[in-house]
């Protein structure tokens, strides 16, 4: 029998852990590159600033990847695409920006198309010639994100600069529009920003930018005028022609001073409204502390008295006119003219000597009854009138002109109306019309035809007797002209002979055989001949004066 095999001595199974295989090389790159893309796009994912929207009406010069978004010549981003809207109304217009510029982006931040564009403060745009159009920017104030905006259709008119915004108030625009000028002693140191309807209605509100370090100059008493056009002044020096620039004369501007009479004042805060006056003159006028009121009823004709008119007492202002319109007189029934005068005593007081000037404020601060007693002695003792005259032949326009008519009728005031009814007399235009009404009435009722014809037949007469004494003149010149020509011819040579004679009488009369004594004999005769030619002429010229007119008779054959 066999043995049985020992089993601790067989071969024991050891078990062999299979070696896992190395990765391969060529894995490496591949991997290596999706980690640099996947770090390089969360890098830019990361740099990367927002995308907005902006709405434009029109978009003109605008294409995507071309077209840059600028903020102080920096470009801040670009146009990735260009879409109309779903109405087919307007441009939406999508941007990439940088995200260096991403706060910029807030709710108030403001969007425009640049191109060179002409307007009332100048020429902007000319790089875009050669570099194209581009966006502008203008940042915002406001600290909320936003990324939709609706884009302006012009540029916002201040951009960038330093200065400070200021409001004026005037009753209409005027010639004034957006970029028009604003002037300081003839500098441009501003401009319109913008204007508006005031809530009322009745205004009008005018934003003016002034620029830095101009707008330190703009203090709690600075006058704002309106400084349009050419202000033509026609006086006794002659005249005087004064504008800001050509372009206020062109598209209308602004200007802004200090009047001398009073202190500068304190520097105004950002936004403070001030009045726009319509020219230098109303905005420098010294402001008048007492104001008196009279009313003024006239007989005549108004035009060409405006509101604002000057009233002065023997040509000096001592006032202005504040209102004319028509009143119903209570006993007539009858209109007439009515003319409400603010009269000014500052004025006056201004005008008079250094010594009276005291005299004159006492009487001013006096009581009421006082006053009133010197205004009773003004008008019904010294004859104070008031009267209408022309300022100017060439406009028509008139004023109110205070003066003493001792001779004018007496009056008595009324010091129970308020305000008080002052007398005036006729205006010296007013005078002339009624001479000459009066002169063309009294040369209507000449009778002119009869006169006419009177005339026509006396210059008829006269001709014919111009034509008769034209006849006879020429008949004397004919006949006895010559003959009397002839004898005074005689006669002058006789006593020219006569002259020489005498002139030599001393030499020829003392010489030796000297033929003087002969000559003078001749020469003396002569002279008798002559004068008895000329006695011979006037006694037949007394005998018979009518030769003169009918000439020598012929005689006889």
């Amino acid at each position: 029998m066999a043995d049985e095999p020992n089993l601790d001595e067989l071969p024991q199974a050891t078990v062999v852990r299979k070696k896992r295989g190395r990765i391969s090389i060529v894995w490496i790159i591949p991997i290596l590159a999706a980690v640099v893309a996947v770090g390089i796009a969360v890098q830019r994912i990361l740099s990367e600033g927002p995308s907005i929207t902006i709405v434009f009406k029109v978009a003109e010069g605008v294409e995507a990847g071309k077209t840059f978004i600028k903020y102080k010549d920096v470009n801040i981003g670009q146009v990735t695409a260009v879409q109309l809207s779903d109405d087919y109304a307007k441009v939406l217009v999508r941007a990439k920006i940088a995200k260096s510029a991403a706060g910029l982006m807030v709710k108030d931040a403001k969007f425009w198309v640049v191109e060179p564009r002409i307007s009332l403060s100048g020429i902007s745009g000319l790089s875009t010639l050669l570099s194209g159009n581009y966006i502008g920017f203008e940042a915002g104030k406001a600290d909320q994100d936003e990324r939709d905006f609706i884009g302006l259709d012009e540029p916002p008119p201040i951009t960038n600069q330093r200065g400070r915004k200021f409001t004026l108030k005037s009753n209409s625009l005027g010639s004034l529009g957006v970029g028009a000028p604003v002037y300081y002693r003839q500098l441009s140191v501003g401009e319109v920003a913008a204007y508006n309807l005031a809530g009322d209605g009745k205004s009008v509100e005018i934003t003016v930018f002034i620029n830095s370090p101009y707008d330190k100059y703009v203090t709690t008493e600075t006058r704002f005028w309106n400084a349009s056009g050419v202000n033509v002044t026609l006086g006794a020096d002659g005249v005087e022609v004064q504008t800001e620039s050509l372009a206020a004369l062109i598209a209308g501007g602004l200007a802004f001073d200090v009047p001398d009479v009073v202190s500068p004042g304190q520097p105004a805060a950002a936004n403070a409204t001030f009045t726009l006056y319509r020219n230098r003159a109303v905005a420098m006028k010294q402001p008048d502390p007492i104001a008196r009121r009279f009313a003024l009823y006239f007989d005549e004709s108004v035009r060409g008295l405006s509101i604002g008119a000057p009233v002065t007492l023997y040509g000096l202002p001592v006032g202005e006119v504040a209102s004319v319109g028509m009143s119903i007189d209570p006993k007539t029934q009858a209109f007439r003219p009515r003319v409400l005068v603010t009269f000014f005593p500052e004025r006056l007081m201004a005008v008079l000597r250094e010594k009276q000037q005291a005299a004159g404020k006492a009487l001013e601060d006096a009581s009421p009854e006082a006053r009133q007693r010197n205004i009773r002695r003004q008008v019904e003792e010294n004859g104070l009138r008031a009267q209408l005259q022309t300022g100017s032949y060439l406009t028509g326009e008139l004023y109110v002109a205070f003066a003493y008519y001792p001779n004018a009728p007496k009056v008595k005031l009324d010091f129970s109306k308020d305000p008080l009814e002052l007398p005036v007399v006729p205006g010296g235009l007013a005078n002339i019309e009624a001479k000459l009404t009066s002169i063309l009435a009294k040369v209507d009722n000449m009778p002119l035809n009869a006169i006419a014809l009177e005339v026509k037949g006396a210059i008829a007469s006269l001709d014919q007797t111009l034509k008769d004494a034209d006849t006879l003149i020429k008949s004397v010149d004919a006949q006895w002209v010559p003959e009397g020509t002839k004898t005074l011819e005689d006669a002058r040579k006789a006593i020219a002979a006569a002259d020489r004679a005498l002139s030599d009488a001393d030499t020829n009369l003392l010489a030796p055989n000297s033929p003087a004594p002969q000559d003078l004999r001749d020469t003396l005769q002569e002279v008798a001949r002559a004068a008895r030619a000329v006695r011979v002429f006037v006694d037949y010229l007394e005998r018979h004066p009518d030769v003169l007119i009918r000439g020598k008779p012929q005689e006889k054959q």
